[in-house]
């Protein structure tokens, strides 16, 4: 496949990058600015804004767009989520689209289902409670609503909790290990009761690349594993594989209110298409 990305030196959009190529599929990746791409031969990186409107038309001579792009993370809180990101973003793929780029993959959040309890499945409908959390609900509604007007193929790729190289510094796995290297002997956390949905990225990055691949899983996908782990348990087990004595000082940092206690997502559907693609 000929595909257009955005977001491709992020921490998952870097991963997914690698495994499309690894895949043989040619790349043309849109960025910002020349900061942070690649030496790779097999990519063709084009200088550009999202949010602008610059080069677009040129851009929609592809199979599909992997579109991971998202500025101001992880403020999640932010109003310029929903005020100036969210209509940006619909008037880009909307251009790509109109200007016949038949296949969009858009990464979405499991904010977006707002502080539901339990497994979260893709026919729930999302309640988000945070500005970034509306904006990628919002734009997903907005593509839905499009796709009445033009005859696109739409995939919705709801990721939850990753960690892997690259991961934000302030993430908590970034923080565990950092805390390791430096010979710390304690880190500061939440009670760490939270039960949560995590996935290396790398696992990530292939069932993305497998979702493209598959245009006929349409709609909305979890990205995930489907198991709930409590924070606790996750960082316990980094501490032992490290051989590390680092001591958890539990119950200092408070529970982020924007989140419900225990969820973990439903990967019945991310589980058949790895079936078929097996």
């Amino acid at each position: 496949m000929k595909i257009l990305m955005t977001g491709a030196t992020g921490f998952v959009g870097r991963h997914l990058l690698a495994e499309l190529l690894a895949r043989g599929h040619t790349v043309t990746a849109l960025k910002r600015n020349d900061r942070g791409r690649t030496s790779d031969r097999r990519v063709q990186w084009v200088v550009g804004d999202i949010e602008s409107g610059d080069r677009h038309a040129e851009l929609a001579d592809h199979d599909a767009l992997a579109h991971l792009a998202w500025p101001d993370l992880p403020q999640y809180k932010l109003a310029s989520h929903v005020e100036r990101t969210l209509p940006a973003h619909c008037r880009f793929i909307r251009d790509l689209v109109e200007r016949g780029l038949g296949q969009v993959m858009v990464t979405g959040t499991c904010l977006e289902y707002g502080v539901h309890e339990g497994c979260l499945s893709e026919t729930m409908e999302p309640q988000p409670t945070l500005p970034y959390a509306a904006a990628k609900d919002g734009l997903r509604k907005y593509l839905e609503a499009f796709r009445k007007e033009h005859d696109f193929t739409l995939q919705w790729a709801r990721l939850f909790y990753m960690f892997g190289p690259g991961q934000n510094p302030r993430s908590l796995l970034a923080l565990v290990d950092q805390a390791i290297a430096d010979g710390r002997e304690s880190l500061d956390m939440s009670g760490g009761e939270q039960l949560r949905d995590y996935l290396p990225v790398q696992e990530v990055a292939r069932a993305l690349a497998t979702l493209l691949e598959h245009p006929g899983m349409t709609g909305v996908t979890n990205i995930c594993s489907g198991r709930p782990v409590s924070v606790r348990s996750l960082v316990e087990q980094r501490i032992r594989e490290s051989g590390s004595s680092l001591r958890m000082n539990l119950g200092v940092l408070p529970y982020p209110p924007y989140e419900a206690m225990a969820f973990w997502g439903d990967a019945t559907r991310l589980s058949s298409l790895n079936a078929s693609a097996s």
